[in-house]
């Protein structure tokens, strides 16, 4: 199986797609699945731009709307997870994972599937030391701080993850795992990102949620985004044990390195996009610990022995098979003769993909629970400590800086 692993997109699909059409025309190959690491810029309309985590100057419609809108298909089958520049309202709507767009299925804000026999996991967002241990308390219309604390990783969603037990093949992060730089050549990296060098000897550049993951699922795979340039790692797990090939890409620019293809035995094809048994029962058993306030997650109130839900899940998968719900639009594309309305919040839209994917696990729908109180303790409501004037190319390098320093106040 060829895959074509892609850094941050931000919204640059058509470009992504031609320089895929290209390498397959050059190369007489075809590339059978894309990945993209977060900043997906899934932004459908101008309501959706409001949600978008950047300075106004630089918000631009870019081309997903066509998609999303049917004027264009992806000519390849396309996986992504979030970052820190998404439209996270809509995003919001996909919790669980399903299709942005027809042939573009997002992640959720974790998750796993397969595509084929290759099994692929995922974790959305940005770690951030003050907002790990919260729920996911951020609803639109989003403020000043919800709007960046919306893409935070939360301490919830990577115990799921934790939970997985069987091989992972690829696994998907924004930012980088924590310590992933002694892997790889750090010194060359530091040559052209000077200003990572005192993160990388401080031991405070990247997730310590995803190094987390990286020890625990120890996947054949690992790719990132995040800091606008390419590096490479090899991380030997024990004495003998598996390894991790570690890539990270650069964004959608001009003579940078935003595209790898990468070659992965698999199963012959076709290949599609496919629920995963132990991720759907892993999600059944602790949906009901979601947490959806500004308040410390608790996880130990789950019953039943894990085999208890892989066979209840089993026996839906058997009767219902395994192709996730179908794709359906739930707000307006854009449309430059009818600008979508600046000032009228619309609420919460439920996605049908998401309410049948509650009803296949019997499980209530709880993603629009609106806090009793918006009014949050000072701590949740700083902003970072950086300019809002910086560019949107330097912006994402300057957050991990300013993210580190707040994991270690």
């Amino acid at each position: 199986m060829k895959i074509a692993v892609e850094g941050c997109m931000h919204g640059d699909l058509d470009k992504v797609y031609e320089t895929i059409k290209y390498i397959e025309n050059t190369r007489n190959i075809k590339i059978d699945l894309l990945l993209c690491c977060g900043d997906f810029q899934a932004v459908r309309n101008e309501k959706d731009m409001e949600c978008l985590s950047v300075p106004p100057k630089y918000r631009e419609m870019k081309s997903f709307w066509k998609y999303y809108a049917g004027q264009e298909v992806a000519p390849v089958p396309t996986i992504f997870i979030g970052g820190n520049h998404e439209a996270s309202n809509y995003l919001w709507e996909l919790y669980y994972g399903g299709w942005a767009a027809p042939n573009i299925y997002f992640l959720g804000f974790s998750g796993v599937v397969k595509f084929g026999n290759i099994r692929i996991g995922g974790l959305s967002g940005i770690y951030n030391a003050r907002h790990y241990h919260l729920g996911h308390f951020e609803r639109p219309p989003y403020n000043d701080s919800t709007i960046r604390s919306v893409y935070h990783v939360r301490e919830y969603d990577v115990h799921k993850l934790m939970q997985v037990e069987e091989p992972i093949d690829i696994f998907l992060s924004h930012d980088w795992p924590l310590g992933i730089t002694d892997y790889g050549n750090w010194k060359e990296l530091v040559r052209h990102k000077k200003h990572f060098k005192d993160e990388i000897q401080q031991g405070t550049l990247g997730s310590k949620a995803a190094a987390q993951l990286l020890e625990k699922l120890k996947p054949s795979y690992w790719f990132s985004a995040h800091l606008h340039c390419k590096f490479t790692a090899l991380v030997q797990h024990e004495e003998g044990g598996p390894m991790t090939k570690f890539l990270a890409l650069d964004k959608c620019l001009p003579g940078r390195k935003f595209l790898q293809i990468v070659d992965i035995e698999s199963d012959p094809g076709p290949f599609e996009v496919q629920y995963d048994e132990e991720w759907l029962a892993i999600t059944r058993k602790f949906n009901c610990v979601l947490p959806l306030t500004n308040q410390r997650g608790n996880f130990g109130n789950t019953q039943l022995d894990m085999q208890d839900f892989r066979q209840w899940v089993r026996s839906r998968l058997e009767d219902r098979g395994a192709k996730p719900c179908e794709f359906s639009q739930t707000a307006p594309p854009y449309n430059r003769s009818h600008p979508v309305s600046n000032t009228t919040f619309l609420g919460h839209p439920r996605n049908p993909q998401t309410v049948s994917f509650l009803e296949f696990l019997d499980l209530p729908y709880v993603l629009d629970n609106a806090l009793e109180s918006r009014d949050f303790p000072a701590s949740l409501t700083q902003k970072d400590d950086y300019s809002e004037d910086i560019p949107i190319e330097d912006e994402d390098e300057l957050e991990d800086v300013a993210e580190a320093d707040n994991e270690n106040q």
